[in-house]
């Protein structure tokens, strides 16, 4: 390979490094650290889920969570189906 085809093909590599750091990688931190918090779920943390609605921990599985939703409504979700994780105290201010 010649300089004038190393030269031809420097602009495109310098095209996917820039879409590596500005796209992909900060895409990579974000699900790493999503994966860290729902791993850290844990009873009596306050979620969002993905679906909007927002629940307390009252026991969680490997997999599954159960989210009391309302006083004696408890419903089961997924933990990927978890968004967010709530400060204390903030279904008392809904």
């Amino acid at each position: 390979m010649d300089q004038a085809a190393l030269m031809q093909f420097l602009p495109m590599i310098g095209i996917f490094i820039l879409f590596w750091f500005l796209m992909v990688r900060p895409q990579q931190k974000k699900m790493k650290e999503h994966k860290a918090m729902l791993d850290a779920l844990q009873k009596g943390d306050e979620v969002l889920t993905q679906g909007g609605i927002v629940g307390r921990i009252t026991k969680a599985g490997a997999e599954y969570l159960s989210l009391e939703i309302a006083n004696n409504v408890e419903i089961v979700v997924q933990r990927a189906a978890v968004g967010t994780k709530l400060e204390k105290g903030t279904l008392k201010s809904l």
